[in-house]
């Protein structure tokens, strides 16, 4: 139950954290340069390994998931060279402004907010030009839309030289992913998604295929330089200091979600979005993203009764409940149900029956 200083978040991030988790930051601080920082490090290697179904490395970085998003830039992408961005929301836009940013020559595909990039458009954007890497956003959170990043892996690994990038920040952890298998050379993501930590935290699986392009990359920067990062992580250690509270919660968090089983875990997402799914058709709301690319852990609702979405955040936070308003330039014509994380199916109902409240719907 809610507490009167305390809104239970239903917001894409950051995510409601529990308790125990919370808690697992209070451990006693050890150094990072000592052996029992080694041992931390490597349970949480073996385990975010398992996480993220890779064989390869995980990085860890005293970030939110935009520093990995220009670290996957400078080390990725050679001077002269292009990087194909997929673009369809705030977030991806974002991104690939980051590449401009880093001097990067920058092409994309865009698609309206709302609709998903398909293999097809990759594939015809190959054959025209050629790559360093193209980079895309899993689970696009302005709009509720998730990518096939399978079938999207697979055109690109026909092209030897074009790494795959992926931004899975609000996917991992609540929507499939299977690193390895589906052919992404970086996958990143932020601790305060579907993954449920606190905010600060980000992790980047990163095959050895990237590492082999760094080296041919002189200005890699300093913070986010892949090469140094990895020759630190052989030692189970990272180069500056590292959010060592945030990295005893992580590890608490794995041993939970890797007993939950990735499976049942991305089945637990499936059902709350059908959930959200069927709450906004039999309301006359309205789904905001293509219909076969909803997200499973954030439905962005079309605001089709046209509701105050101001009026239907201020009710719900008297219901206990911090909710979302819509993003960027749909904000208002949409609002977002993030079911990720640790949520239940029976707090999502406990929040849809609020909202039915606000509606006056019996």
């Amino acid at each position: 139950m809610s507490s009167d200083n305390h809104k239970r978040l239903v917001i894409p991030g950051p995510v409601e954290v529990r308790r125990e988790i919370l808690e697992a930051q209070t451990a006693w601080m050890i150094g990072h340069r000592s052996t029992a920082f080694a041992e931390l490090f490597a349970r949480l290697q073996g385990k975010l390994k398992q996480a993220f179904l890779t064989q390869y490395r995980v990085i860890v970085s005293g970030s939110s998931g935009t520093g990995l998003w220009e670290g996957a830039s400078r080390n990725c992408i050679r001077d002269g060279r292009r990087v194909l961005h997929l673009v369809g929301g705030a977030f991806s836009e974002r991104w690939a402004d980051v590449s401009r940013l880093n001097g990067k020559d920058v092409d994309v595909i865009e698609v309206e907010w709302g609709m998903a990039h398909t293999p097809e458009m990759v594939a015809d954007a190959l054959k025209k030009q050629r790559y360093d890497a193209v980079c895309l956003v899993h689970n696009e959170t302005s709009t509720g839309v998730t990518n096939p990043v399978q079938a999207i892996g697979e055109v690109v690994r026909q092209y030897e030289e074009t790494l795959f990038l992926v931004d899975t920040v609000s996917g991992f952890l609540g929507a499939e992913f299977r690193t390895d298998e589906w052919g992404v050379d970086v996958a990143l993501t932020s601790s305060q998604k579907a993954f449920a930590l606190p905010p600060g935290i980000a992790f980047a699986a990163v095959s050895d295929r990237v590492l082999a392009r760094a080296k041919e990359v002189k200005n890699r920067g300093y913070y986010f330089d892949f090469i140094e990062l990895d020759a630190m992580l052989q030692k189970n250690n990272t180069p500056s200091t590292p959010p060592i509270a945030l990295m005893f919660a992580a590890d608490r968090q794995l041993d939970d979600i890797l007993a939950e089983g990735l499976e049942r875990r991305w089945a637990r997402h499936l059902q709350m979005r059908e959930m959200s799914i069927h709450w906004a058709e039999s309301r006359g709301m309205g789904l905001f993203a293509q219909a076969g690319y909803r997200s499973p852990t954030v439905t962005t609702v079309a605001n089709g009764r046209g509701i105050d979405v101001d009026q239907m955040a201020k009710f719900m936070s008297g219901k206990g409940f911090s909710m979302d308003k819509g993003y960027g330039k749909i904000k208002g014509k949409t609002f977002r149900i993030a079911h990720m994380g640790d949520m239940q199916p029976a707090t999502l109902e406990e929040v849809l029956s609020g909202l039915d409240e606000f509606l006056g719907v019996n």
